[in-house]
């Protein structure tokens, strides 16, 4: 009999268990879950202006750029340079052995000094007619001869005083004292930096649209500092064949030395032209296989008769980038208002808290600092 009441007090205890339970889960079951809003920053699309650009990627050379040679063989007996030194037109770079050359001057001086006494003797005798014509002309010719042959010494003397020729910044020496040149030898590069050329290729269809005079903002990895300015001076007027594209040349200043012969630069050139566009950052957009989309918040009345903001998914087609936004096609009209951070925290549907001041600073022209 204690057995059979145990095992009824223990029925009974578990029956009661079980109730409560299935009272807590129909209670849960039939009561509605409050989702919080998440916290978002958002923008309103508004129509603006962009000025139409073409971009590239070009190289920079310099206006004036050769590497210095010898137009002669000789020994290097001075070098009156410091590599990467700036130079002026004329300086002396490096003298050669001219020994040989001064011992064979002196000669030909001499051949002409006598050439000269000859033609003035000739003269005085044809004055008096004692000599004919002919051989006063022979002696003007040995005369000249001899001039020439001297004048040809000083100019190969000359040659073997190898002078910058232009001004400019030098590079690494190439060469040794006492190191034999042959005519051509590398000796040093020299290049001129107040004036650089950055060379870019644009496709055939839009050559139309480019000529001399436009301006051009050239930026880079490597250039410190705000785009630099600089002006297209050259079309080629002949198409490469292999890529359909038409070279440009523009010429910028670069006094602030900020550009270096042999860079790579990002090109942009601001044709006259401009477009008016619906813009917005590229956070909001969702980039997906199946199609790009934003969300989009929408003001609603809720059950309560009190207004939430609520979100839906919008396809967008999208355009031309520039720095941190985009260009919106189609999808969108200005005065909406779409979400800019957040989106990954978010489905159709739900509610949304607008809080800006987690808004992303997004510029045209962003210019990330080095750390």
């Amino acid at each position: 009999m204690k057995t059979f009441l145990t095992i009824m007090g223990l029925i009974v205890v578990i029956g009661l268990i079980i109730l409560v339970k299935v009272l807590q889960i129909n209670t849960l079951i039939h009561t509605k879950a409050v989702v919080p809003p998440e916290p978002v920053s958002t923008i309103q699309v508004a129509q603006g202006t962009w000025q139409r650009s073409l971009t590239s990627v070009g190289s920079v050379s310099a206006v004036q750029g050769v590497t210095v040679p010898a137009e002669l063989d000789g020994k290097i007996v001075e070098i009156d340079f410091e590599a990467g030194s700036m130079v002026k037109a004329g300086d002396v770079l490096i003298r050669q052995d001219t020994s040989a050359e001064q011992a064979q001057l002196r000669s030909a001086e001499a051949t002409a000094e006598l050439a000269h006494v000859n033609l003035e003797r000739t003269r005085e005798l044809l004055a008096k007619a004692t000599v004919s014509q002919a051989q006063f002309d022979a002696d003007v010719a040995t005369y000249k001869q001899a001039m020439a042959a001297a004048d040809n010494i000083r100019a190969v003397i000359a040659k073997k005083t190898v002078k910058a020729p232009f001004s400019g910044q030098l590079g690494i020496r190439l060469v040794n004292l006492g190191q034999s040149l042959k005519a051509g030898d590398a000796i040093v590069s020299l290049e001129s930096l107040g004036k650089l050329f950055v060379d870019f290729y644009l496709p055939q269809e839009e050559v139309r649209s480019v000529k001399p005079g436009l301006k051009v903002s050239v930026d880079g990895d490597a250039v410190e500092g705000p785009a630099i300015e600089a002006t297209i001076t050259a079309v080629n007027p002949e198409v490469d064949t292999s890529t359909r594209n038409v070279r440009v040349q523009a010429t910028v200043d670069n006094a602030a030395a900020r550009l270096r012969p042999g860079m790579y630069v990002d090109v942009a050139v601001e044709l006259p032209i401009t477009d008016k566009v619906l813009t917005i950052p590229a956070t909001a957009v969702l980039f997906a296989p199946f199609g790009d989309t934003v969300y989009v918040v929408d003001e609603k009345t809720g059950e309560d008769g009190a207004k939430q903001l609520t979100v839906r998914q919008q396809i967008v087609r999208l355009g031309a980038r520039r720095g941190d936004f985009v260009v919106v096609t189609s999808g969108l009209k200005a005065g909406d208002t779409v979400v800019t951070s957040g989106v990954f925290r978010l489905r159709p549907g739900g509610t949304v808290m607008i809080n800006n001041s987690i808004a992303p600073n997004a510029q045209l022209s962003p210019k990330p600092t080095n750390s």
